[in-house]
């Protein structure tokens, strides 16, 4: 494959487009899905909104393209190691809230076209979990791991649960720990 020219049209091209999501990436952030306009992704990306259509096609396809490109915890090695990748990741997440993944969050839960398009990122990172899991039923084992965190995420960070929200991530992860290695890692009869 050859590289274009760094003034190319395809190149041009490529360096609008990094500029468009990268000001849909700041804008969806910090306004959620519902208040970020094409007007306003494209105006902080100095395009005209025609543009940005052109590109994406739609809000919620600018959305997906987000959700995408957003980076998900690694999960490999063995089932156990997995399972504290798993615990680690989600410990961040209690001990510093994620504020760029809370409106993305936010958004997932209040719009259909934003849980629409999230769906992505969430089942990359479930299809991780699951080739981690040395079970027949690995994808929904990873589902409900999946469903477990992200459930404590927003209980802490979003509804604000006063036991949940002021508790010891160290804590929470203790707690939790049996129940992410029983999914990740199943006896031996599970396999």
């Amino acid at each position: 494959m050859t590289t274009p020219r760094p003034n190319s049209r395809t190149e041009q091209r490529h360096r609008t487009e990094a500029r468009i999501l990268d000001a849909a990436t700041k804008a969806f952030l910090t306004a959620g899905y519902e208040r970020t306009t094409i007007r306003a992704v494209a105006s902080a990306a100095g395009v005209d909104p025609a543009l940005v259509m052109h590109y994406f096609g739609s809000k919620q396809e600018l959305f997906r393209r987000v959700t995408e490109a957003a980076p998900v915890p690694e999960v490999n090695g063995t089932p156990q190691q997995a399972a504290e990748q798993i615990l680690a990741a989600l410990a961040d997440r209690l001990a510093n809230e994620p504020v760029a993944s809370l409106a993305l969050l936010r958004s997932m839960l209040t719009n259909p076209e934003a849980a629409s398009a999230a769906s992505v990122a969430i089942a990359r990172y479930q299809a991780q979990m699951a080739q981690a899991i040395p079970a027949e039923d690995a994808g929904l084992r990873a589902a409900i791991i999946s469903a477990i965190t992200l459930g404590v995420t927003v209980t802490r960070h979003l509804t604000n649960s006063d036991e949940l929200a002021s508790a010891d991530p160290a804590d929470v992860i203790s707690l939790l720990r049996p129940c992410i290695v029983s999914l990740a890692v199943p006896p031996p009869s599970a396999s």
